[in-house]
């Protein structure tokens, strides 16, 4: 940040009004200088103040929001070289790769087979990267058939009439057009303004990707995102670490303050071992958007895992929706589970709950995003919190009276059945991994 909190108190009101959630406007200076809170929070700032702020306080890397809807994402915006200084901000998105000479729909049906939930969530390829491949008229064509797909879209071309009609087509939905270099920046420049979309911007090497970008920057366009793609990958890896680090450094350098896109497809064309280790490589290493030439489970699993991992806040506890989830069909007449919200203990046990068969409800309270034992010794898991979320949330839609608790709170059980008048509480194994068996013989001895 380039200002203290004493610096950000002097343009406040000083009303302590404590409308922005913190008591006094030096608390939330403070916070605001931390990193903590938005300057939005005060609602009593002045428009110059604001003004000032904004600019002073904004991370080195620009923020850039691409798409639409459900399909809007946030690139950049990130203020650490290392998850540990602090955490990352924006994870990486992946794009699948199609030209005019694909067969698109094909390409695309096997991406849409990689979509699902892990953690709360969705694990999917994100965007399509369309690249010309010199035929303006079959690129045109390409776009169409990738619109309106729930994609962000990457139109790669440097045809300029090219790119204003694939614009008629997308421009609704927000895409990126990576077509600027340091032959044509100015003209993309106004298609991109007249379109409000963003600009990528491409270089033969780092040193023409920099001046072309600080050519942009001086005709008064910032909402740009960098092509750091070189011939190998070596240069590729070399050019995307030293962006990331000129931006980030004590002394920043903003004219490299932007997201960056690394297209696999290029530098490891059809190569799905290498694109994989590679992607792995430009999560850590900083790839905003990683281009792929597909995406199935083979890259989706570990890929997805391992972005989920880096991009997660380790100051914040990962949790799942409190609610209840049928598993294997259950309905109303299924036993009922609960353990905590923590995801880890949500997608363990679930997972073993599916691999039993048996149809159940599992029932999810709010325990601060803790694990079973330390929920239940901060006081978070009681007999009290269980039997009010069960008589709140469950009773009014379960008709089944079988409540299954996990076995490391035992000690529970009596004062539930206490609190749940008509309820049967029963006492699950220690470990997740048993309650295969244990669901399956009472399953069998007409338990439940």
């Amino acid at each position: 940040m380039a200002l203290k909190g004493l610096d950000i108190f002097k343009l406040t009101p000083k009303t302590n009004c404590k409308e922005c959630g913190s008591p006094t406007c030096m608390a939330f200076s403070m916070k605001v200088a931390q990193g903590a809170v938005e300057l939005s929070k005060c609602p009593h700032m002045s428009e110059e103040a604001l003004a000032t702020l904004s600019e002073a306080t904004a991370p080195p890397m620009k923020t850039i929001k691409v798409g639409t809807g459900d399909a809007e994402y946030t690139l950049g915006g990130e203020t650490v070289l290392a998850r540990h200084e602090k955490t990352f901000v924006s994870k990486p998105r992946f794009a699948v790769h199609v030209t005019p000479d694909m067969d698109v729909d094909a390409v695309l049906a096997e991406a849409d087979k990689v979509d699902y939930d892990r953690i709360g969530e969705r694990m999917h390829a994100e965007m399509v990267y369309v690249e010309c491949n010199g035929d303006a008229d079959a690129f045109v064509e390409t776009v169409k058939k990738v619109t309106g797909k729930g994609k962000v879209l990457v139109l790669s071309c440097k045809n300029a009439d090219a790119v204003k009609k694939a614009l008629d087509v997308c421009k609704d939905e927000k895409p990126i057009i990576n077509s600027a270099d340091a032959s044509n920046y100015a003209e993309m420049v106004e298609i991109a303004k007249a379109a409000g979309v963003v600009l990528g911007v491409s270089g033969a090497d780092i040193n023409e990707l920099y001046d072309t970008t600080a050519a942009i920057e001086k005709l008064g366009f910032k909402d740009l995102v960098l092509d750091t793609t070189g011939a190998t990958v070596k240069e590729t890896f070399a050019t995307t670490v030293q962006v990331r680090r000129a931006c980030l450094a004590k002394d920043p350098d903003r004219t490299f303050g932007y997201p960056s896109i690394v297209n696999l497809s290029k530098v490891a064309p059809n190569d799905e071992a290498m694109q994989i280790a590679l992607a792995s490589v430009f999560i850590l290493k900083y790839g905003s958007i990683i281009v792929m030439d597909t995406m199935n489970y083979a890259r989706g699993l570990a890929l997805f895992g391992l972005r989920q991992n880096v991009y997660t806040d380790p100051q914040k506890p990962m949790k799942v929706e409190p609610g209840i989830y049928p598993i294997n069909g259950g309905d109303e007449n299924s036993v009922v589970l609960t353990t905590v919200d923590f995801a880890l203990t949500y997608f363990v046990v679930s997972g073993e709950l599916e691999r039993s068969g048996v149809p159940c409800n599992l029932a999810i309270s709010d325990a601060g995003g803790l694990s079973v034992l330390t929920s239940w010794a901060a006081g978070k898991l009681s007999s009290t919190s269980v039997s009010k979320f069960i008589k709140e949330e469950v009773e009014p839609k379960i008709k089944s009276r079988k409540l299954i608790i996990p076995g490391k709170v035992a000690v529970l059980k009596g004062d539930i059945e206490a609190k749940l008048e008509g309820w049967q509480v029963i006492v699950a194994p220690n470990e997740a991994v048993q309650l295969v068996k244990f669901l399956k013989d009472l399953q069998a001895n007409g338990e439940i």
